[in-house]
């Protein structure tokens, strides 16, 4: 890693401005505006929230990026319930994009989890991008999410095993946590505690890069 990068734990202190660098960092990337600078608020007090996962990268002392954690669950086509985990929102300052830092926040944040104990990983991203840090599609794995059909084959809905063996033999579905369902009107009411963006619908681009 380069000496002149950080990655640590988020502290209180670092609250707002983790929220502001991830509203820049996803405004008008996947709609106009944005509502994970709200989930990021919202996450830190839920059960399923992992606080030792809850980093963020500064570079010369500035930050310029933050990824957070959260429990999951795949719940196998067997009866049992098996502990995952999942990340996100991730973000990278728009400035310092495409440059690594967002690959370099993710591995880092990997080896944590799985030092952890985590054995296996699920998210929703781009593959070309996760693919890099050994995300494969959930779907080739006998994984789907929750609330798609048994033949769901999503490009976008990610498995990684940090433990080998750890999900051998098992198919079922992925919950997501219901700590990232949100509603609208609270997104608005919070984000109107910033200043004014205007929104706009771009064509979206892969911001963790």
């Amino acid at each position: 890693m380069n000496e002149n990068i950080v990655i640590r734990r988020e502290t209180p202190a670092d609250f707002r401005a983790a929220e502001e660098l991830t509203r820049e960092a996803f405004w008008n990337v996947y709609r106009p505006g944005c509502m994970e600078h709200y989930l990021l608020h919202v996450l830190r007090d839920d059960p399923d929230f992992i606080a030792e996962l809850d980093l963020v990268m500064e570079r010369d002392g500035q930050l310029i990026g933050h990824i957070m954690y959260m429990r999951a669950e795949i719940h196998a086509d067997g009866g049992n319930v098996i502990p995952v985990m999942t990340f996100g929102p991730v973000s990278i300052r728009p400035d310092v994009q495409r440059m690594g830092y967002g690959t370099m926040i993710v591995r880092h944040s990997m080896r944590m989890a799985a030092e952890l104990g985590a054995g296996a990983l699920c998210i929703e991203g781009n593959a070309a991008f996760y693919g890099k840090c050994g995300f494969a599609a959930a779907y080739t794995r006998g994984i789907r999410w929750q609330g798609e059909p048994e033949n769901a084959s999503s490009p976008h809905n990610l498995l990684c095993v940090l433990k080998e063996g750890f999900l051998d033999g098992i198919t079922g579905v992925y919950c997501t946590p219901p700590g990232y369902f949100v509603d609208d009107a609270a997104v608005e009411a919070f984000d109107a505690t910033f200043p004014p963006k205007a929104k706009a619908k771009k064509p979206a681009v892969d911001i963790t890069k």
